[in-house]
């Protein structure tokens, strides 16, 4: 599809909309808002991926490589048929097309930074007075695009800062969060890219990952090499048409034969609630604790039903004893442990479990205290973090929003900005050009400034007419993360 047409439809018209000799719209991306208590800062996330993917590849490949007319044509037919009787015009996509790029500057901190909120993440402006209209047009095409990997990159490092505190005040191998938040989301995404790029955002965090597709999407934008780094893995795991095939009369029988003939060795990861979790743990599996300890490798436990916290660690008020221990203790009071220096408890290395369903921030931090209230370390259970974190999200969760704050028109410049009387200043934007510093490690906005300030500060190009000026590093925006 002709990228141009990848946008809201009453932008076709801003063009004439703008005042007459207008020259230049000069516009920034910022998280305005946010609606997650206690985050105030959003991690920069998937521009170089909507400059790839959109700005280089879609224009190239069906707007500049295609032949002039035909491009006018299915755009004028397209406008037509949508608008009704128009002005919209042909000229300006036939002038786009003969220059051959995209005529863009695009400014941008480095991705992987955290930002605070109502601080800009980059800015957008065009380099030829003709394609002033150009800058917001790509407003629609870059919201659908980027909020979501930033957002899912943030909630993902706050999972990563919930797991990392827990396991530094509880458990022996602190590292072991690399795995600990395991991604479930793909099935329950908006499709395909939204998998990709809220994946990929999970990723900056951890390296536990079922969305395979987003491993090809790391090494195609942004430069991760599978040869030579683990850009995200999983285990071999079961899922409840292979527990049901096996029948609820056989079901010990069918963990027998996967942990002793399928999967002699490393990590199987089995759901064991097809039927009842309670009888997997009290019954099947001390039955099975010679063949469990005798492997090289361990057995994971997947319960996926029910409360999460009970589940895992116990409800006080549950209906019989396996109900009021939970998971973690049923598997200690089988296979036991060792207590680590920190005095809490860790399962013996042949038995794990994971919970992935409906995780979110909270039952994840509630999971984590109240294991350690019961004596365990946090490190006994993964979770998959799956649609229900990373999907129940839209563009408001941190407000973002793309505005124009400085125009020229007729050579003079304009300083321009929006304060809705009728808002709680949400949508009050900055004004004028813009300089980000860094202070104290934390990233501050100037705006108001001058050209020659605006050239200053921590933004930097990373696209210019054309051509992509800044190609980062998978390996670099994650060290970042961690920073």
């Amino acid at each position: 599809m002709n990228p141009l047409k990848l946008t809201d439809g009453y932008k076709v018209d801003h063009r004439r909309q703008y005042p007459e000799n207008t020259t230049l719209v000069y516009s920034n991306w910022t998280p305005r808002k946010s609606r997650i208590e206690g985050i105030d800062e959003v991690v920069f996330f998937g521009l170089q991926y909507f400059i790839k993917k959109y700005i280089l590849d879609e224009f190239q490949i069906n707007f500049f490589d295609k032949p002039k007319a035909e491009i006018v044509k299915q755009y004028e037919k397209r406008i037509n048929n949508y608008l009704g009787p128009n002005a919209v015009g042909t000229k300006h996509i036939e002038d786009l097309h003969d220059l051959g790029y995209v005529p863009m500057v695009l400014k941008a901190l480095p991705e992987g930074v955290s930002v605070p909120i109502r601080v800009p993440m980059f800015t957008m402006y065009n380099t030829k007075p003709e394609f002033f209209w150009l800058t917001n047009y790509f407003e629609t095409l870059i919201s659908t695009t980027v909020w979501m990997p930033c957002t899912s990159a943030t909630i993902a490092k706050q999972y990563r800062k919930l797991l990392d505190k827990y396991a530094v005040e509880t458990s022996s191998i602190p590292e072991f969060v690399d795995w600990q938040g395991h991604d479930f989301s793909m099935r329950g995404m908006a499709g395909l890219e939204a998998a990709m790029i809220s994946g990929a955002g999970h990723l900056l965090s951890f390296t536990g990952s079922d969305t395979i597709p987003v491993v090809d999407f790391l090494e195609t934008y942004y430069n991760a090499d599978s040869n030579h780094e683990l850009i995200g893995g999983s285990v071999a795991a079961t899922e409840h048409s292979v527990m049901c095939m096996g029948t609820n009369t056989g079901e010990q029988e069918t963990f027998e034969r996967l942990i002793t003939e399928v999967y002699p060795t490393g990590i199987v990861s089995i759901v064991s609630d097809t039927w009842d979790l309670w009888k997997v743990l009290t019954e099947y599996l001390p039955n099975l604790k010679e063949q469990v300890l005798a492997r090289d490798g361990k057995v994971v436990i997947r319960p996926d039903s029910g409360d999460p916290v009970d589940i895992i660690c116990g409800n006080p008020n549950g209906k019989h004893e396996a109900e009021q221990k939970g998971v973690i203790q049923l598997l200690w009071d089988t296979f036991g442990g060792t207590t680590n220096d920190k005095g809490y408890k860790e399962l013996d290395s042949h038995i794990g479990a994971i919970y992935g369903d409906s995780i979110t921030l909270q039952r994840a931090e509630d999971i984590c205290r109240r294991l350690k209230e019961n004596g365990f370390a946090s490190t006994n259970v993964v979770l998959g973090i799956g649609s229900f974190t990373y999907q129940y999200n839209t563009r408001d969760t941190f407000g973002f929003a793309m505005k124009a704050t400085y125009g020229e028109v007729d050579g003079e410049g304009r300083e321009i900005y929006k304060d809705p009387i009728t808002d709680d200043g949400t949508k009050k934007s900055a004004k004028g050009l813009i300089k980000i510093t860094k202070e104290n490690g934390t990233y501050i906005l100037h705006d108001q400034a001058t050209w020659e300030e605006e050239q200053q500060g921590e933004m930097r190009e990373v696209f210019r007419d054309g051509k992509l000026l800044v190609d980062e590093k998978l390996s670099d925006i994650k060290d970042r993360i961690k920073k």
